[in-house]
């Protein structure tokens, strides 16, 4: 069986050999330093190695030292350009010949109609088409819904436990909010189920893509199917209402979705549109947020002037509000500091470590040819941690963004920027604030282990999931829950 799967992997990755060789003798003249490795493994390896010991950022140090601000490698299987740099990620974010690069895994399990995968004119009116939904003045008729369900999240899963791991119920909770505000999916056992096919998903996202029965990304793809049927079911059921006008089009993204364009159905999306960017904001919605906030609880654990800054803001908040009142997008508006902490977190550990773009035709950048087929590959934390763009880079300080117009532009990209910036970087704003809120003015916590390290797999995850001891601020206060 090893043998069949080695011979099919050999199979598929054929036609990325012959555009390793064929590309290399083409233009190797033109192409920056740097070298492609052996066939099919050159430098990932390495990389995922350093990656999943927290050293992924010295590592790339490393290129840049030997090579220089680009240079050119080989990662998961393609010949790659590196660019590092403001001017870089300008190029990058800005130029229509460079899309997104997906793993064949991601694209097979989410599906090829996402924003992330479109280009030209269906990129344009699919994204626009999401962001509509995703823009501050429609999501802030949402915060007393997501309002509910962090509260919630909180009486059946922190309230009355001395010790909790903060990960996996980070995720759970950005879990839920997806589900309630994108999917229109109460709490029950078909949430239950896709939540279960979601932490299967994931695993097999940044596989090799054999679709075997013991293969993690044979299991992923099956979990893909079942929430496939599952958010198709769901889209033909809005269809059906919208037609006989029994619900509005704020009800959920889906709905709003399904109202887009003219009775036709020409100008709005199609069915495979909706679905495969639900299941697109279901993955992405549920890694990146959890990540930050995770990350948040370990530092004010181990920061207790920020920790401090952050509390007082909050219960300043708590102040203005009756007993069991929702918060509101204008208490959101005051919570300024606890989201320049959560800047200055994704600053230094951003949930998206780097990503990968393809060149649609060969294009140049500071001299060198970036080949047709090629993939570009950037990572953040090159201008997050440059000492010329933000002084001593090493040290935690969220005054660095009480200015954000004095940052430079395209070296904070935590979000990406530019024509493909993320759509969802407001909705993660407020079920950040919205949760840590929370957090902060009902608890107190203290980590359990010595050890706070992470590692990257992709995503960056602490050791041990980050357990920590709860200590209760108000037991009354607590138990108000709606």
């Amino acid at each position: 069986m090893a043998i069949v799967a080695l011979l099919v992997l050999f199979l598929a990755l054929l036609p990325i050999i012959h555009l390793l060789l064929t590309k290399q003798r083409s233009s190797s003249k033109r192409l920056p330093p740097g070298s492609l490795g052996l066939p099919i493994i050159g430098q990932s390896l390495g990389l995922l190695r350093a990656m999943q010991a927290s050293t992924g950022e010295q590592w790339l140090e490393g290129r840049i030292k030997r090579y220089g601000p680009i240079s050119k490698l080989s990662l998961f299987g393609a010949p790659t350009i590196f660019l590092t740099g403001p001017a870089a990620n300008k190029f990058i974010f800005m130029n229509e010949a460079l899309v997104p690069q997906q793993p064949s895994s991601l694209t097979r399990i989410l599906g090829k109609r996402t924003i992330i995968e479109l280009v030209g004119k269906d990129h344009k009116r699919v994204r626009a088409a999401v962001m509509q939904f995703l823009k501050p003045d429609v999501l802030k008729n949402y915060v007393g819904k997501i309002d509910r369900e962090v509260r919630h999240h909180l009486k059946m899963n922190w309230i009355g436990r001395q010790t909790v791991t903060v990960l996996p119920l980070m995720k759970g909770l950005t879990f839920d909010i997806i589900c309630s505000l994108i999917f229109g999916l109460e709490r029950g056992p078909l949430r239950e189920g896709l939540g279960k096919d979601c932490a299967d998903m994931l695993a097999g996202m940044w596989a090799v893509p054999l679709n075997l029965p013991f293969t993690h990304f044979g299991k992923s793809l099956r979990a893909s199917h079942r929430a496939r049927k599952v958010l198709t079911r769901i889209t033909r059921e809005r269809r059906a209402m919208v037609a006989q006008g029994q619900v509005s089009s704020s009800e959920d993204l889906i709905t709003h979705l399904l109202t887009l364009g003219g009775e036709d159905g020409t100008n709005g999306l199609t069915d495979e549109e909706i679905v495969d960017n639900a299941m697109l904001v279901l993955v992405a919605g549920h890694d990146t947020s959890s990540t930050l906030m995770t990350f948040m609880m370990r530092h004010l654990a181990n920061d207790q002037v920020t920790y401090a800054a952050v509390v007082h803001e909050q219960e300043e908040i708590a102040k203005s509000k009756a007993p069991g009142e929702a918060l509101t997008w204008d208490d959101l508006y005051k919570m300024k500091y606890t989201w320049r902490v959560a800047l200055e977190i994704l600053r230094m550990i951003p949930p998206l470590f780097g990503s990968f773009r393809r060149a649609l035709k060969d294009v140049e950048f500071d001299g060198y040819l970036i080949p047709k087929g090629w993939q570009v590959f950037w990572a953040s934390s090159i201008t997050h941690m440059d000492a010329n763009i933000f002084q001593e880079p090493c040290k935690f300080d969220p005054t660095r963004f009480e200015n954000q117009s004095s940052i430079p532009p395209y070296c904070f990209v935590a979000f990406g920027s530019g024509l493909r910036i993320c759509p969802g970087s407001e909705f993660a704003r407020i079920e950040t604030l919205v949760t840590m809120h929370y957090l902060a003015t009902r608890f107190k916590w203290r980590l359990c282990c010595k050890d706070d390290a992470f590692v990257r797999d992709p995503m960056p995850s602490p050791t041990q999931g980050l357990p920590v001891e709860l200590e209760p601020k108000n037991k009354e206060q607590l138990m108000i829950v709606k």
